[in-house]
């Protein structure tokens, strides 16, 4: 198995995607806002792409989300923040989510022949389903503003430490910028919420008085099912049940 890390969504390319299974990440925050409202119970998110994709696709109960550069979107009844899609009011609701690059990178991953959204959280499912998923893997960063986002990076090394553990006859190969962020993953790895908090999404998170955020995405392995993409939304999917029939759209 080939594994190559992309530093941001602007980086991606149709040709780095084809035939490979996509984890897409976006730590601070929508790949850990996806996997929190999953868990809630929520039946699918959706992503789109811009605000008037979203409000296209948002139909009569269902929950629209976002944010653009930190900031809840006017009008929508949610933003990004993990903590709001917990609770009741989000069991068997569909949410559309579009936010600053986390969405935008999940449909850049379409042309992928499976698309996983992975954060810290649920990390070594992600890394576990990729592998028995069977095919060479990509993971995407969604990064900040076009550019590489540090925390992006370090759950990109926590995946690639994963799928290590994985691979009982040392076949992994894994390019120069994975391996460079496993190495930052190691070094920070009991630094993590601190981490968070020095890179510039957590900055300015911080500035908006949002620390919770940050301490709610740097939890590592707390969640066991994954957000897998399905016909344009994503559902849980739990490691091992690769053989079993897609689930129905949402």
């Amino acid at each position: 198995m080939q594994v190559e890390v992309i530093s941001s969504v602007n980086e991606a390319c149709s040709g780095k995607l084809q035939h490979r299974t996509a984890i897409v990440v976006d730590v601070l925050r929508a790949t850990t806002t996806i996997a929190t409202a999953l868990a809630a119970g929520a039946s699918c998110v959706i992503p789109a792409e811009t605000v008037q994709d979203a409000k296209q696709l948002t139909k009569e109960g269902d929950l629209a989300g976002g944010d653009r550069f930190c900031r809840q979107i006017s009008g929508f009844s949610y933003g990004n923040s993990p903590g709001q899609y917990r609770g009741k009011q989000i069991e068997g609701k569909r949410i559309i989510l579009t936010t600053s690059n986390g969405t935008r990178a999940l449909c850049k991953a379409m042309r992928a022949d499976h698309i996983i959204a992975a954060s810290l959280l649920n990390a070594e499912a992600c890394a576990q389903l990729a592998w028995e998923l069977r095919r060479d893997v990509v993971i995407l960063c969604a990064g900040s503003r076009d550019s590489f986002a540090l925390e992006d990076g370090l759950c990109a090394g926590l995946l690639v430490h994963c799928l290590r553990q994985h691979d009982r006859s040392g076949m992994l190969q894994v390019d120069d910028f994975g391996s460079a962020m496993e190495a930052l993953y190691r070094n920070k790895a009991n630094v993590i919420m601190e981490t968070l908090a020095q890179s510039q999404t957590g900055k300015k998170l911080l500035r908006l008085g949002q620390r919770e955020d940050i301490v709610s995405c740097s939890q590592i392995n707390v969640l066991q099912a994954v957000p897998y993409l399905n016909g344009g939304s994503l559902i849980q999917r739990l490691p091992g049940t690769i053989a079993q029939t897609a689930a129905p759209l949402c």
